[in-house]
């Protein structure tokens, strides 16, 4: 494991804890890190919104966003189970769980994943989310790994929680509202350009998020702009 790059994504995640931040983009930072870090094939996030229901809030690759919304729709799956009972679901081989799960490991066999960890999202007793992270190949995952994961996703939720008084609760649902809007927003701004650039969906998220940083944007604010053809963004092809 690359120590350095460690070292680095936790003062990252941990820096969101002192200002305003773009939650999507801090929410993909996290399962793209989890990814290089770790291993992993692919990484979700599922959040709950302010009714309770879980929101698909960033993925590392559109096959495991699809997977993580079929488990949504189907009420059936590690993730959603983690969520629920706020402790880690670790599925090494998720054949084996054909009886527990049955439409959801067939949708995972389809889309090339094996193993599965989902991990709470949680501090103290309030549960917010998980952050789930699949493998191609079955077999045991990596304690140390694990361990790792875990404390990634434990800075992750209080930066979430970062406001720490009575109205915490309905700025969280404030955040994650806002942060849903922005998640519409992004993904009608990737077709377009996907459908514009002749790029799959995976790559214009890539040149979205890579204008927004370069030129000092909020992403949401970005793919508005770009949707309403506004303003020109000289790269984007507006």
């Amino acid at each position: 494991m690359n120590q350095q790059l460690l070292a680095k994504t936790f003062v990252e995640l941990a820096d969101n804890l002192v200002a305003d931040f773009d939650l999507i983009d801090f929410l993909r930072l996290l399962t793209d890190r989890c990814a290089g870090l770790l291993g992993a094939g692919a990484v979700g996030v599922l959040l709950a919104d302010r009714d309770g229901e879980l929101r698909v809030m960033a993925a590392s690759d559109e096959q495991v966003r699809l997977l993580e919304l079929f488990q949504l729709q189907n009420d059936e799956g590690p993730c959603l189970e983690c969520f629920r009972t706020g402790t880690p679901v670790i599925v090494p081989d998720l054949t084996r769980e054909v009886d527990r799960w049955p439409r959801f490991v067939t949708a995972a066999h389809r889309g090339g994943f094996g193993a599965v960890q989902a991990l709470p999202m949680r501090l103290r007793d309030e549960v917010v989310g998980a952050l789930n992270l699949f493998r191609a190949a079955p077999g045991p995952f990596d304690p140390a790994g694990t361990l790792v994961a875990q404390a990634l996703a434990d800075v992750a939720t209080i930066s979430l929680l970062q406001q720490r008084s009575a109205q915490r609760s309905s700025v969280l649902n404030e955040q994650l509202q806002t942060a849903l809007n922005s998640r519409v927003l992004i993904e009608q701004a990737k077709g377009k350009l996907a459908e514009r650039q002749g790029v799959d969906m995976e790559q214009a998220f890539t040149a979205l998020r890579g204008y927004a940083r370069a030129h000092n944007r909020r992403l949401s604010d970005l793919a508005r702009a770009f949707i309403d053809d506004s303003e020109p963004l000289p790269g984007l092809g507006s």
